[in-house]
């Protein structure tokens, strides 16, 4: 990439979307990690970890019991989507050895949230995208800390996977000098004008959400190495990696406008045969939006030693 390309993308990207959170928020590296209030003793712990231009909200209102400590992070270079955060600096953070808006960087950010912060011993680590292949490649990195972790894999960014046709067509004319005069145009368009074609049928949650996807990164730089990067991942690892993953969930959308659906399938076939894929039925990409009823219950979280 040349140097004045860089100089481009870096311009800032002010944040668009903030949501009320009551907890303690830790910067880790160039990302966050955010630890909501609950009331008590925790009886479970989710640890949500956001996809592509998304942000931690995806699954605040997907897991609301008092009882379960809810942990979400927010990717390197990604805005924290609360309001006045009081960051505060973890003694327990350590150097992150990877390029940032990576997904190897912010596998490094779940596995130090992993083993610093849960408070229960039923642990459920969620993705939803890239989120996915955050995950993998955390237990890529660390297979040990999932062996009594219950994964759900929303609509993932899986090894040997791609992107579906459309969004390859639209990405292969892009110079990376063109990213910043692309994101200016897609936040002055409204979504509806393609939140149909990509996202689905639309509802409340997803119009919040996804309305100014483009404005969830600090800079387009963080957009560009994002993209590249879950091309990269993809195509490096076979699928021998989901081997680390014990037990969990691969949640695989009916229609899927982001990611190649029949390419996500033939990869997670070569999951152990502890892991469930459930084809879900009505949804797109984005299946907790949608209906969270497809997320297996709280029950399935197994009671770590």
């Amino acid at each position: 990439m040349k140097a004045s390309d860089i100089r481009k993308l870096k311009k800032r990207i002010e944040p668009a979307y903030s949501e009320m959170f009551s907890g303690r928020v830790y910067e880790v590296g160039s990302g966050a990690v955010a630890v909501r209030n609950h009331s008590g003793e925790a009886h479970h712990t989710v640890i949500g970890v956001h996809g592509f231009l998304e942000n931690q909200c995806y699954f605040t209102q997907l897991y609301q019991e008092p009882t379960t400590e809810l942990i979400l992070l927010t990717c390197s270079n990604y805005h924290i989507p609360v309001s006045g955060p009081n960051l505060e600096r973890p003694d327990w953070v350590l150097r992150n050895p990877h390029t940032e808006a990576t997904i190897e960087y912010d596998a490094r950010i779940l596995i130090q949230t992993l083993e610093n912060l849960p408070s229960s011993n039923q642990i459920r680590v969620h993705g939803h995208s890239r989120g996915g292949g955050v995950i993998l490649e955390a237990a890529r990195q660390r297979p040990e800390l999932f062996e009594d972790i219950d994964v759900v894999l929303e609509a993932p960014v899986l090894p040997q996977g791609e992107l579906h046709a459309l969004v390859r067509a639209i990405l292969e004319p892009v110079s990376h000098g063109m990213w910043p005069w692309i994101v200016r145009a897609i936040n002055s368009t409204p979504s509806s004008a393609y939140a149909q074609t990509f996202f689905g049928r639309m509802n409340p949650r997803k119009k919040t959400l996804l309305n100014r996807m483009f404005s969830a990164t600090q800079d387009h730089l963080t957009i560009v190495r994002n993209i590249e990067n879950i091309m990269a991942w993809m195509e490096q690892w076979d699928t021998s990696i989901l081997a680390n993953i014990r037990q969990g969930t691969i949640l695989v959308p009916e229609t899927d406008r982001i990611l190649d659906r029949e390419a996500m399938m033939n990869a997670a076939r070569h999951s152990a045969t502890s892991v469930r894929i459930v084809e879900t039925q009505g949804t797109s990409h984005f299946i907790t939006l949608d209906s969270e009823s497809w997320v297996p219950s709280m029950d399935d979280i197994p009671r770590v030693a």
